[in-house]
């Protein structure tokens, strides 16, 4: 598979469009290695995400309230299988 992401194979771009509304899109075309193509296939599958604009939508929500969080000043903490929390350091500065 092409690391290529085009319009016809991102879907539809408009968030969260109504079928019976147009709703103004804007196209974007972007290049991949490998690699990122595979963890986007990964993720798609993951995740059960009927498009590649689907599984972007919703990784650009989940960073944007992310971003929003730590800009507040709040911490993400992590639980592992036994129950230690530890603090998770997403963006270093």
């Amino acid at each position: 598979m092409s690391g290529r992401m085009t319009a016809s194979n991102l879907g539809v771009l408009a968030e969260d469009a109504d079928v019976k509304t147009r709703v103004p899109k804007n196209r974007v075309q972007f290049d991949l290695p490998p690699k990122s193509m595979e963890r986007l296939n990964v993720l798609k599958a993951k995740t059960e995400a009927a498009s590649y604009a689907e599984v972007l939508k919703n990784a650009l929500r989940l960073y944007e309230a992310l971003i929003e969080e730590t800009e507040r000043g709040n911490e993400f903490m992590v639980r592992n299988a036994e129950g230690v929390v530890t603090p998770y350091r997403m963006f270093l500065s």
